[in-house]
């Protein structure tokens, strides 16, 4: 099992803590991991993105140019990386602020409106715990007890007590998760 992913969007989505989660959680599952993060110097509002390899044997490189998944959370992540998306592969996208939908008939793609469940819920900053949610739902790479390790590892101990909040953004995502387009 390999599976290489691309999340992108702004800063202040949460794109990278959404692939540290991602990460820990395979560390935590005794995956192979690389965690290759991206971004501009802005702290919110320019674009980041992070890529996260998991696999059952060692990764020769973290650097890709084609994806197994690619999250695609603005405009401009679209355009970049709609792509290289591997064909048979898989593109996620919030479709908020998405003005150009994707239009590949290769790939599956999927939709997750995690701006509305995120205020749902009444807490904007659940909104990539929402969009990993939605990933797991299509690929199961990881499971949920080690998910939550992977939170616990990467949610500084003060914030412990937002744990269960996050666990249902997830659960949300899951139940939520759109499928536009299937291969």
């Amino acid at each position: 099992m390999k599976e290489e992913i691309i999340i992108a969007g702004f800063g202040g989505q949460g794109v990278l803590s959404m692939g540290k989660i991602l990460a820990y959680s395979g560390i935590m599952q005794g995956q192979e991991v690389t965690w290759m993060p991206s971004y501009g110097p802005e702290m919110r509002g320019g674009t980041a993105n992070v890529t996260v390899i998991l696999s059952d044997k060692k990764i020769s490189s973290p650097i890709l140019s084609r994806f197994d998944t690619a999250i695609i959370l603005n405009q401009q992540s679209m355009d970049k990386f709609e792509s290289q998306v591997k064909q048979g592969g898989l593109l996620i996208y919030d479709p908020n602020g998405i003005t150009r939908h994707p239009q590949r008939k290769d790939i599956t793609i999927c939709s997750i409106d995690a701006v509305e469940l995120s205020a749902e819920l009444g807490n904007s900053k659940a909104y990539n715990m929402v969009v990993l949610g939605a990933y797991l739902k299509k690929k199961p790479i990881v499971e949920m007890i080690n998910v939550i390790k992977g939170l616990k590892k990467s949610i500084p101990e003060r914030h412990h007590s937002l744990i269960p909040m996050n666990e249902k953004a997830i659960q949300i995502g899951m139940e939520r998760i759109t499928e536009l387009h299937t291969i």
